[in-house]
């Protein structure tokens, strides 16, 4: 019986914490049998036992540096029932928890070397380790889904039609190349944010941490992602389609084109230039920055079994608008839910739209309030949401939502259709 990523996770856990995590020990790090317990036992190793007892991985704002920037997570939306039921059924579709797709490169000898380094970082606030707890911790549902989307619409899509196309059998519904293929996607995108996570150390204050500490963790980051890039390529050239690979390649050119147009300055603070177009430049940035990756990755699945031009336009289509109605609720729920105040946005879509409602002074008031701290959060609410951005933001998200799943009707229906509409409402859930 297929575990659930949740019930994976927990089994983990209680075996790492029985892991002597004594340097001496080091032998049974790297002799034991089982990936998933060694890699537990390493992260159990990195972080000293007073870091343990849960606060480490309860406190979301542990490892955050002192600005803010628009959060392009793992994929886990807050802890939801709905989700929970929604990932655990879709796991059991396609055959096993896709969370942990990308462990195979995280468990290989480089990255576990990284994760011993990782113990000099604790007590700091560099990013690499909030990206690091959201790879294994699921308290707050902090795991990647991409690789579930891709492997859901190829098992929706069925068999190939071309008897001769692949020499493979399908596993659980899904080809191999396929589930490679969702692998490799969530390979990439990891590496993405690790390298999100490097610091401008000219910027580095006392409270973040000893600056050598924090350049040693940029060079992890550094590092690593690009180990994880380069296993990716690898695996890409291992598919041998040259389409698929230009594709998947075009997505990661998105993705740094995201890092050049993003509207923050050298340090990673928020701003706003007098050039944005507003609510455009949202979607332009959605979509080179998460949209690109999954839109492509779902494409080149119909691709990989061969099927019509039609179904891979379908499958482009739903990735692009998932990712922009999961964006949204995102970007939403600081303005409808207290406990998620903190991760308010400056570039968020209520606040773009709420730019191109009003009078340039009266967005120059809300940037004053922005600038000069969270103490003003709850007053930056109050004007966005009289301006009526945010009502008109969930009707945006409910459009997107339906295109998703609308799209999605040229596949027959079969549980992992049900699957992915029940995934689509459940990341697109706002109050």
């Amino acid at each position: 019986m297929a575990l659930s990523s949740r019930q994976f996770v927990n089994i983990c856990k209680r075996c790492a914490l029985r892991i002597n995590t004594d340097p001496a020990n080091s032998s049974l790090l790297s002799n034991s049998t089982s990936p998933n317990l060694k890699f537990y036992a390493l992260l159990s190793h990195a972080i000293p036992i007073q870091y343990k007892n849960n606060s480490l991985m309860r406190d979301k704002n542990l490892f955050e540096v002192s600005y803010q920037m628009r959060e392009y997570g793992l994929w886990g939306l807050g802890g939801k029932k709905n989700l929970d039921t929604a990932v655990s059924d879709a796991e059991k579709i396609v055959g096993y928890p896709t969370s942990f797709l990308s462990l195979r490169c995280l468990l290989s000898d480089e990255m576990s070397n990284v994760a011993l380094h990782m113990r000099k970082l604790v007590g700091t606030k560099h990013p690499l380790l909030k990206t690091a707890r959201g790879m294994v911790f699921d308290g707050n549902h902090n795991l990647q889904m991409k690789g579930l989307f891709v492997m859901l619409i190829s098992k929706a899509a069925g068999p190939s039609p071309q008897d001769d196309f692949v020499h493979e059998e399908m596993v659980s519904g899904v080809y191999p190349n396929q589930r490679s293929l969702a692998e490799i996607m969530e390979i990439i995108h990891t590496s993405y944010l690790i390298h999100k996570g490097v610091v401008n150390l000219e910027s580095v204050l006392p409270e973040h941490g000893p600056v050598a500490d924090m350049e040693f963790g940029n060079k992890m980051a550094v590092l690593s992602g690009d180990y994880l890039l380069a296993s990716a390529c690898r695996g890409l050239a291992k598919l041998g389609n040259p389409k698929v690979v230009e594709e998947v390649a075009s997505s990661i050119a998105d993705m740094m084109t995201a890092e050049f147009t993003n509207y923050t300055d050298p340090d990673g603070k928020q701003m706003i230039p007098q050039s944005c177009q507003g609510f455009s430049d949202w979607l332009k940035q959605t979509y080179f920055s998460i949209g690109s990756l999954l839109a492509k990755s779902c494409q080149s699945a119909m691709r990989l079994a061969g099927h019509s031009d039609h179904f891979k336009n379908m499958a482009f289509a739903f990735g692009e608008n998932v990712s922009y109605a999961e964006q949204l609720a995102q970007d939403i729920k600081p303005f409808t839910s207290a406990d998620e105040l903190p991760g308010l946005s400056l570039t968020s879509a209520p606040v773009l739209l709420y730019r191109e409602r009003v009078p340039a002074e009266e967005f120059t008031n809300l940037e004053r309030l922005w600038q000069e701290g969270p103490a003003n959060y709850h007053e930056i609410v109050s004007l966005v949401l009289k301006s009526g951005a945010v009502s008109y933001c969930k009707e945006l998200l409910e459009q997107y939502r339906d295109k998703a799943i609308s799209s999605l009707d040229c596949y027959s229906e079969s549980e992992a259709k049900s699957a992915l509409v029940n995934m689509v409402n459940a990341v697109s859930h706002v109050r």
